[in-house]
């Protein structure tokens, strides 16, 4: 694993997600397919959380403090209790670019750890490379949940007419 390449793979995507966001207006931000589903303002905010709480914090565990527990997260009960589908959507978007930003900085320093340094995790031992592999495949996940949430939107929006002539989805 080269560090350098996820970093870079970690500043991409954060520019394809403020590329996505941004332009959004408010009523689609906030908007749902379904009750199962997450809105683009709550996506954005579970990547801020996930940023400051969850992949930042855990890979600074598994390198610096390997024998200190991690602390609790609950991504899917933040949606609700932390309210994120009231926030703004461009302070959301703010907020995760800045600690994005952090991360980005802080990955830089770490020089050249050993990413086969085995841990022990609430579900089992993680790999410290395995922890910066799902950081960026975190994003790739999210990613395709925008482009869906921007895709269901337009049907919605151009119904009754048919995209199908674009190609097959």
């Amino acid at each position: 694993m080269e560090l350098s390449r996820s970093i870079e793979l970690l500043r991409v995507h954060a520019d394809a997600i403020r590329a996505l966001v941004t332009g959004t207006s408010s009523e689609q931000a906030r908007w749902k397919p379904d009750a199962e589903s997450w809105s683009i303002l709550e996506v954005v905010n579970h990547l801020c959380d996930e940023e400051r709480e969850d992949f930042r914090l855990r890979l600074d565990l598994c390198l610096n403090h390997p024998g200190e527990a991690w602390p609790p997260i609950d991504p899917r009960g933040w949606v609700l209790r932390r309210e994120y589908n009231k926030r703004g959507l461009e302070q959301s978007l703010q907020d995760f670019l800045a600690e994005r930003q952090k991360s980005l900085e802080w990955l830089g320093t770490l020089g050249e750890p050993d990413w086969t340094a085995v841990r022990s995790a609430p579900f089992g031992e993680i790999r410290t490379g395995d922890m910066l592999a799902a950081w960026v495949g975190h994003d790739l996940l999210h990613l395709r949940q925008l482009v869906e949430l921007h895709r269901a939107h337009t049907l919605r929006e151009v119904s009754p007419f048919d995209v199908s002539y674009a190609g097959e989805w």
